[in-house]
């Protein structure tokens, strides 16, 4: 886990990366269709807001989100699209003003909690580092389907690291979620991180191994490309089978994308 400081800085960094890809849109481009069915740039953003916004909650008034969770209980297959399609409705610059006070507040909120602090959420409580990891995953995520409806291309950063992490920690979450038994040895993950060094996750003399770049796998780990369409080289019948429902981000086992329809 990164230094608290150090993941709030990257997790402002990436929603400033994006912020500058929608801040200049007109109507028809908020509009746009991106590779989610049925969401478009707006609902990109609006769901980044909601998402934001149930955060807050969390850090702040417990009892408010306890609130939340029960409406998710209620409806688990379409809260997430409901918080999407409401914030979408709402006129870009509204729905925009929205997303970057959600923003500001939620980073003040995580700066605030002490060291050792868990709050609630949808799955384990969470840590502040966590929280903003797992902010940022999904930050990055969803810009590069923004960035894939406007055409145009995102540099691969440092701030790549996180998705890396949580994408590795969660390996066991994928499993569970499809009502499978997560394999009992750990994995060994080394990836070329975008300035050429090498991160690495899990034992060194493990049997299971994954090898590639830090951009094919957080690409994978967050469905927003086909495992045929990523270098990812697996050792072991039990890391192919992780390469094929991978997912770091919470919630029901994503559909993810068919051959040819992954991110640019």
């Amino acid at each position: 886990m990164s230094d608290p400081a150090d993941v709030l800085t990257d997790l402002r960094a990436e929603g400033e990366e994006l912020d500058a890809f929608v801040g200049e849109l007109n109507d028809e481009q908020w509009r746009l269709g991106t590779p989610a069915a049925g969401w478009s740039i707006a609902h990109q953003i609006a769901h980044l807001a909601w998402t934001d916004r149930a955060a807050l909650l969390a850090v702040t008034d417990p009892e408010a989100f306890a609130a939340e969770v029960e409406k998710a209980l209620a409806a688990p297959e379409r809260f997430v699209d409901d918080g999407a399609e409401e914030g979408a409705a709402l006129p870009p610059g509204e729905l925009l003003a929205r997303w970057r006070e959600g923003r500001e507040r939620l980073d003040a909120a995580l700066r605030q909690v002490p060291p050792g602090g868990r709050f609630p959420w949808y799955g384990p409580p969470m840590s502040a580092p966590a929280m903003a990891t797992a902010r940022l995953m999904e930050t990055w995520a969803h810009g590069q389907d923004v960035a894939d409806a406007l055409g145009v291309a995102r540099a691969a950063t440092a701030r790549l690291r996180h998705v890396a992490w949580i994408g590795h920690r969660a390996r066991d979450y994928a499993y569970l979620v499809r009502g499978e038994r997560p394999p009992a040895e750990p994995f060994r993950v080394e990836l070329v991180a975008p300035d050429g060094e090498s991160w690495t996750y899990g034992p060194e003399d493990a049997a299971q191994r994954v090898t590639g770049t830090a951009l094919d796998f957080c690409l994978l780990v967050t469905q927003r490309v086909h495992r045929d369409d990523t270098a990812l080289r697996a050792e072991g019948a039990d890391a192919e089978r992780w390469l094929g429902i991978a997912q770091a981000f919470a919630g029901p086992a994503g559909a993810g994308r068919a051959p040819g329809e992954g991110a640019r």
